[in-house]
């Protein structure tokens, strides 16, 4: 009975597992023990892949062609559009969408260009606005100048020089002695006999000749009016209607009319009136006696 039941068993359990690869036990021979044996696929089955693994090496490998052409900077389908290939790029001055170094530095060139066009004009402002400020210094400048020189030549024609030269004064004005009638209304400058007598100003000669007490005396006017007396004269060099300047001699010292020795008698009459005191007038006009 036990025989009959293997011998059942034995062609179910080959037809329910029926797997090539799976390990089955031999007969064992009578006598000896079982030998395990592995049955193996034929060889042409097990050196081709299955469809399923074919499609994925294909899609693994045009990734990797995409990854190459990306890396190298080109998009699929992009025409040719550049993108940043990382720190090549950054090396040779392109940016994200391929623009070349060229036009960085054409735009670095023209910024440059553009500043230095300004500082130039700026420059050129302010070197024309320092040409007419000092234009304009100068001109103002001359126009004082020329101001200060008229005032000058103004002050030059009322300065006053003294009547002659080598004298000492002997007399003022308002003083009273015997020798006079009333007070001194001049002013004297003793000098020896035949000094010259200069004129003190410009002026015109309105009046020349003898005078009584003055002896030879010379009127000469000033532009203003004021008339200058020289008296005492030994002798008168000019004529009425002369026109002379300051320093010019118009006559010589001496001792006519009365008087008690050779001197120059000065009396200034402004407007042609009354006598006033000549020193503070040589002193207003630029010259102490």
């Amino acid at each position: 009975m036990g025989n009959h039941r293997a011998d059942r068993r034995g062609p179910q359990r080959a037809a329910v597992d029926p797997t090539p690869a799976q390990t089955t036990r031999a007969a064992r021979p009578a006598g000896g023990k079982r030998k395990a044996t592995r049955h193996r696929a034929p060889a042409a089955a097990r050196v081709l892949p299955s469809a399923p693994t074919v499609v994925g090496a294909v899609a693994i490998l045009a990734a990797a062609g995409s990854a190459v052409a990306f890396g190298q900077g080109q998009l699929p389908g992009s025409n040719g559009i550049a993108l940043s290939a990382g720190k090549a790029d950054a090396l040779n001055g392109t940016d994200a969408f391929g623009y070349g170094a060229s036009e960085a530095r054409a735009d670095a060139i023209s910024r440059d260009t553009d500043r230095q066009a300004a500082q130039d004009l700026a420059q050129k402002q302010f070197q024309q606005e320092v040409n007419e400020q000092s234009q304009a210094r100068t001109g103002a400048i001359l126009k004082l100048a020329s101001s200060a020189q008229q005032r000058a030549d103004q002050i030059a024609k009322n300065l006053w020089v003294l009547p002659t030269v080598g004298y000492h004064l002997t007399a003022r004005f308002g003083q009273s002695s015997g020798l006079w009638s009333h007070l001194h209304t001049g002013l004297d400058f003793a000098a020896p006999s035949g000094n010259p007598i200069y004129a003190v100003a410009n002026g015109v000669i309105t009046d020349a000749g003898y005078d009584g007490a003055y002896g030879n005396k010379t009127v000469e006017t000033l532009p203003d009016g004021t008339e200058i007396w020289y008296c005492h004269q030994s002798s008168i060099g000019v004529n009425i209607g002369d026109k002379v300047i300051q320093s010019e001699e118009i006559g010589t010292v001496g001792s006519t009319g009365n008087t008690t020795g050779p001197h120059v008698h000065i009396e200034v009459h402004p407007g042609g009136g009354d006598p006033v005191d000549p020193y503070p007038e040589f002193i207003m006009h630029g010259v102490t006696p």
